[in-house]
């Protein structure tokens, strides 16, 4: 009993430990804002922020999968997967609901155009200016959900030079007989 509690322990401990050099990498570039504002010499705050986002974040995933060993490293991505999975939108949406998203697609758009004719309304250094970019922004990126999958097909068909837009025939009587 007492060899097994070990190992049992043993187990815990490295996956606790995995986990928290899995989770480190992942917030690892937030640290670049804290080194961004001290007063440490531009090219050093460069490297050092270049450094968290870009080498250690991927130095402790590797030490992460290593602590954590194939079995535990599998488990965790395959739960992250299945959670990912669950967030690609429903294909088919119904009228109001697309009708919302649209409108959700084509709001932030609005802010782009004040900045753009009338900068006086969100001058450069006003904390609404920022306030309202990021909603924008946030409002676009849940529209793209609201839209649901087929709208997703879509806006991948703007990529695929060979894809052309199909329009439903709304000119059908309901009468399939050729005359």
């Amino acid at each position: 009993m007492g060899k097994e509690s070990k190992n049992t322990q043993i187990r815990k401990m490295r996956f606790y430990l995995g986990m928290t050099f899995l989770i480190l990498s992942c917030i690892c570039p937030f640290f670049g804002i804290l080194v961004a504002q001290t007063d440490m010499s531009v090219g050093l705050k460069a490297s050092l922020i270049g450094l968290l986002s870009l080498g250690a974040p991927e130095v402790l995933v590797v030490i992460a999968a290593a602590i954590l060993g194939k079995e535990n490293f599998e488990i965790i991505k395959a739960k992250s997967l299945y959670w990912l999975k669950r967030l690609i939108p429903s294909a088919k949406v119904g009228r109001l609901r697309y009708n919302i998203g649209l409108a959700m697609f084509l709001l932030p758009m609005i802010p782009t155009y004040i900045q753009a004719y009338v900068p006086r309304w969100l001058p450069d250094n006003s904390v609404e200016r920022l306030y309202i970019n990021i909603t924008a922004d946030v409002v676009f990126i849940v529209s793209l959900f609201v839209l649901g999958g087929d709208f997703w097909e879509k806006l991948r068909a703007l990529f695929v030079f060979e894809a052309k837009a199909q329009f439903p025939d709304t000119h059908t009587t309901g009468n399939n007989s050729k005359t």
